[in-house]
C-alpha cells in the first residue's frame, strides 16, 4: 500500500466538511476539545515539550499541535485535509500562537525527515485510515533514536461500541455521528505488537474515562474504550 493510498477520501470528506467548526468549544467537537488537556498532561509524563522538535500526525483542525506549541515545542502538524490544514492556520494566525502546518502523509514526511523529529504524536487517527500499521512504522522512522512516539485510540470491545458510538454518537450527541467505525478500533494488543514490530518499547498506558454525572473526562485505569499509549524508540 502507498502512501497516498493509505486513506478513506471519504474520512477525508467528512471531516473536511465540518472544518469550519473545527474550533467551535461548544459544538461537534468538543469533546476534542474537553480532553486535550488530559492528552497533553499524558504526554508531559514522559517528556518535557519546550524546545522540542514534535510532530502531530493527523493533526485536523490543530488542537492538539497548538496545545503542544503553546507549551513551548516546536510544533508541526500535517493532515491529509486540504480544508482542515487551512483552519488550522488560520487560527494559529489569529491566535499568535506558533504552530506550523503541512498538508503532507506521514508516510511521505518519513521518507523526506527518517529521524528529524524528537518526538510524535498521532492522536485519534489510526482508527481512520486503511492500514493503521503503515502509520505506525512512519511514526517510528519519523522519531529520532530514543524519542517518545504517543498513539490513542479506541478499544475494538463491545463496551467501547455501546459507549463510543451508540451512547457518544447516538444519544448524548457528544459526536457527529458516523465518527467511527467498530470494526476499525484497535486493541492495545493490536497496538503494541504494532509498535514493537517496528522497534517502538510500551512505556505506558492508560485509559481516557467520561463520567456522564459531571460530564468530566479523567486518565484512568479503564483502557476498555478509549486510551493513550506512550511508546519509545531504541537508542
Amino acid at each position: 500500500m502507498t502512501a497516498k493510498e493509505n486513506v478513506y477520501p471519504h474520512e477525508i470528506h467528512k471531516f473536511g466538511s465540518m472544518a469550519e467548526r473545527w474550533w467551535d468549544t461548544k459544538g461537534e467537537f468538543k469533546t476534542l476539545h474537553d480532553i486535550n488537556p488530559l492528552r497533553i498532561s499524558f504526554i508531559q509524563r514522559y517528556i518535557s515539550l519546550a524546545g522540542r522538535r514534535i510532530v502531530d500526525v493527523g493533526c485536523g483542525g490543530g488542537i492538539l499541535t497548538e496545545g503542544l506549541a503553546k507549551h513551548g515545542a516546536d510544533a508541526l502538524g500535517i493532515d491529509l485535509s486540504e480544508d482542515l490544514i487551512d483552519v488550522a492556520d488560520l487560527h494559529a494566525l489569529e491566535t499568535g500562537i506558533h504552530a506550523h502546518y503541512q498538508k503532507i502523509s506521514a508516510e511521505k514526511l518519513a521518507e523526506q525527515q527518517p529521524g528529524s523529529f524528537d518526538h510524535v504524536t498521532c492522536m485519534e487517527m489510526l482508527e481512520h485510515v486503511p492500514d493503521p500499521g503503515s502509520i505506525i512504522a512512519a511514526c517510528a522512522t519519523l522519531v529520532r533514536p530514543g524519542g517518545m512516539v504517543f498513539f490513542s485510540t479506541l478499544n475494538r470491545k463491545p463496551k467501547a461500541y455501546a459507549l463510543a458510538i451508540v451512547a457518544a454518537e447516538h444519544i448524548l450527541r457528544m459526536l457527529p455521528r458516523g465518527t467511527h467505525d467498530y470494526h476499525k478500533f484497535i486493541k492495545p494488543s493490536e497496538l503494541s505488537q504494532s509498535a514493537r514490530a517496528v522497534g517502538l518499547e510500551l512505556q505506558g498506558m492508560v485509559g481516557i474515562e467520561y463520567n456522564p454525572f459531571n460530564k468530566h473526562f479523567s486518565l484512568g485505569k479503564d483502557i476498555d474504550i478509549n486510551y493513550i499509549a506512550a511508546f519509545k524508540r531504541a537508542e
